[in-house]
Parts: structure tokens; sequence; C-alpha cells
């Protein structure tokens, strides 16, 4: 089922990939999201990764954005965790439209309703959580924005997606029982798709174990930006390290 699932939403963003220049003014008229539901879903099951990130300057913002683009990343995830974050994020969307026009901006760390609402009128094509929090899912489910909560229980999952989340973060994904954890929630709940942030590491051995346990995508964050290559504006290592571990999904993805 979670397969047929899949299938049904890429062949929706298809059609809406399609349809896009035709209806680009009323689509703009109704939300400030590039990409609807089907496409950003659609991103994240055909790369099988989210980069996940945040600085609190803006030239290093674009830098990071552009080297993950430059290496096959299509979804990205900017986190709410610092001052004026928000006025960080609104500038990277825009210049994601021109510099990375298929990407899909997204935004992380939103625990509450107004905070989501904040970055859904500054471009969010999805919200994530490090918890579930209905309200935010009232929020997103308004604009038909995706949100994507954190999640540490079968309990919270089946919650989260009993309010309409298509995708649920299983967060901290390493201390609630790793790779084995995902793959008992898939067998009595295989229509879930689950997305893993945490014990997330770009090598063979890590990224092949949460494949094979059926997650949808995994989130990455320090382990795919360490602070001596942002330091040393290694963009270049950056690229080469997501077309590696985009590289590792896609093997064990067939």
């Amino acid at each position: 089922m979670s397969t047929l699932r899949l299938k049904i939403l890429a062949s929706l963003a298809l059609e809406a990939n399609n349809a896009q220049s035709k209806t680009f003014k009323i689509t703009k008229t109704r939300t400030m999201a590039k990409f609807n539901k089907m496409q950003v879903v659609a991103a994240m099951q055909q790369t099988g990764m989210v980069p996940v990130f945040y600085h609190s300057d803006l030239e290093t913002a674009k830098n990071v954005l552009k080297a993950c683009y430059d290496g096959g990343v299509r979804a990205f995830e900017f986190t709410n965790r610092g001052d004026f974050a928000h006025e960080i994020f609104g500038e990277l969307v825009k210049y994601a439209a021109k510099a990375c026009p298929e990407m899909v901006v997204g935004v992380g760390t939103v625990v509450d309703p107004g905070t989501a609402a904040l970055y859904i009128q500054l471009g969010a094509n999805f919200v994530v959580s490090p918890l579930f929090n209905p309200e935010v899912a009232r929020i997103c489910n308004r604009r038909l924005v995706p949100y994507t909560p954190g999640c540490g229980s079968v309990s919270e999952i089946g919650a989260a997606q009993e309010m309409g989340c298509d995708v649920c973060k299983v967060f901290p994904a390493g201390n609630v029982g790793g790779p084995s954890f995902v793959k008992n929630v898939m067998a009595p709940m295989p229509w879930s798709m689950l997305m893993v942030t945490g014990a997330v590491e770009p090598t063979e051995e890590n990224l092949s174990a949460w494949i094979k346990a059926g997650v949808l995508c995994v989130g990455m964050g320090s382990n795919l930006f360490p602070k001596e290559q942002i330091a040393a504006k290694d963009w270049a290592w950056i690229t080469a390290k997501c077309k590696e571990a985009l590289a590792i999904i896609a093997k064990y993805k067939k």
C-alpha cells in the first residue's frame, strides 16, 4: 500500500509540474509555497535525503543550499534555531527560486502554530517539528502545506496521521530504537511514510540500514555539514558528500 501511494503521489506531482505554467498566476494567489503537497512528498521520496541546516549568515546559507543542489538534493530543511532566522529564511527562499529552481525549501524546528504561519507566509514548502502539535497541523492543513511532526512512538505516529500528516519524522531516531523501530512500525502500518533524523550518517553502513528498514527519507545535519568545512567555505566538499550519500541511498532503494 505504501509503494502504491507513493506512485500515485509521484504521478500527481508530474501532472502538477506539467500544468504549472498554465496555472501559475492562480496558484500564487492561493498559497506562498512554490510546490504543492504531492511535489514535496515526491521530492523527499525520489531523492531519499533532506539536508537539515541552520546558519545566521545569509551568504553561508546560500552557498550551502547551492552546494546541496549541485549535489543532487531537491528537498532542503532550514531550521528555526537562531535569532531572526525567519529573515534569513525569507531571503533564502527568494535565492532558491532563481539559483535552485527545483529545490523544495522547507522549515524545521517549528513547535507552535504562530511560527508555522510566519514561515508559510515567507514561502515554506513544508514544515518540520521535533514534536507533534495538532495546532501546527491545522495551520498547515489550512494552506495545504505538508507538516512533518517529530514522533517517538507508534501512538504519536498514528495520532499525527489522523491529523493529516502524510510524512512523520521519527525523532530522535537513534534513541527511540533506530532502524529496528522503523521496521517494526512498518510491519503493522505499511502505509506509513517515515523520515528519520538523528543518528543518520553519510556512510553506506548507516544509510543502507535505514533504507532497508523502510524509511521514505533520511534527514541529515551536522554529519553532512562539518564545522571545519563550513568555516573553510569548502562548498565542493558538501556537494561531493551529497552526491555520495544520494548514490548510496539510490543503490539500496532499488
